[in-house]
């Protein structure tokens, strides 16, 4: 399906960063629909600059993509590629149960992180006197499909717990691919994120459940009531309901132990 609707791919063995290699692809005129994949990274990162561990036998893909409409809906990506890649990870393992998507970008297996999303957006320029500059979206997706990266502040799983049926990374970006058109239709530039939005609430992870979430400047705690209709996280608090635009969620309330915070 995404090979007929003019979605390239570029296959790569080694790259710093697929995000990286996308954005020096727009600069040098690309406006997609491209995909950039590679074996290996280099120099993965995530939200923030975060290191992105990506040994060989992961999903490692970024898609260039551009006329989606205003500068302003390109968050809503996020959530329109969290639900393709959970469409194309039930598909892949036909095991409905064990993922989730927790807010804002990452994948979940049986509460572990699976993968994660960045998504980034490059002002480019026209050449068009009316509109010199346009937005172009880079969709980062990264799944632990062979190896879960050691040592991480949280619990990580690969693909390969779910057994000797788990799909390889080649196998569940042919999924992915299709499925990310299916979603782009559904969302239709923003016009169906109400129905791209009803889809991720029905997989989030925690929704319902007392969370806290981190902020550059304050920890806030409360309970996960939803997402809104632009995809902020809705927090409901002693204080009355938070609506919080970015941070790094944890389920549950920071436990206090003997000295402190823990």
């Amino acid at each position: 399906m995404a090979r007929a609707r003019g979605v390239r791919l570029l296959a790569l063995e080694s790259v710093d960063s697929t995000n990286d290699e996308a954005r020096r692809l727009i600069e040098t005129g690309e406006r997609g629909p491209l995909w950039v994949v590679a074996a290996r990274q280099t120099g993965g990162h995530g939200r923030l600059g975060r290191q992105w561990i990506s040994p060989p036998g992961n999903l490692h893909a970024s898609l260039v993509l551009s006329d989606f409409g205003a500068t302003a809906i390109a968050p809503q990506l996020g959530f329109v590629a969290g639900v393709a890649a959970l469409r194309a990870l039930r598909a892949t393992t036909e095991d409905v149960g064990r993922f989730a998507l927790k807010w804002p970008n990452d994948l979940l297996i049986e509460g572990a992180k699976l993968g994660g999303i960045l998504l980034e957006n490059v002002s480019a320029q026209t050449g068009d006197a009316r509109a010199p500059v346009a937005s172009v979206a880079i969709i980062g997706i990264g799944v632990n499909c062979a190896e879960a990266p050691k040592g991480l502040p949280f619990e990580a799983r690969a693909l390969t717990s779910v057994g000797p049926n788990a799909p390889d990374a080649a196998r569940l970006f042919s999924h992915l691919s299709d499925a990310l058109v299916e979603a782009l239709d559904l969302w239709r530039g923003g016009e169906g994120f109400a129905q791209i939005r009803d889809e991720w609430l029905k997989h989030a992870a925690y929704l319902g459940a007392p969370i806290r979430v981190e902020l550059p400047r304050e920890t806030i705690e409360g309970r996960f009531a939803t997402i809104d209709a632009t995809g902020r996280l809705i927090l409901a608090t002693p204080s009355g309901e938070r609506m919080v635009e970015a941070g790094d969620v944890s389920l549950g309330p920071r436990r206090i132990a003997a000295g402190g915070v823990a």
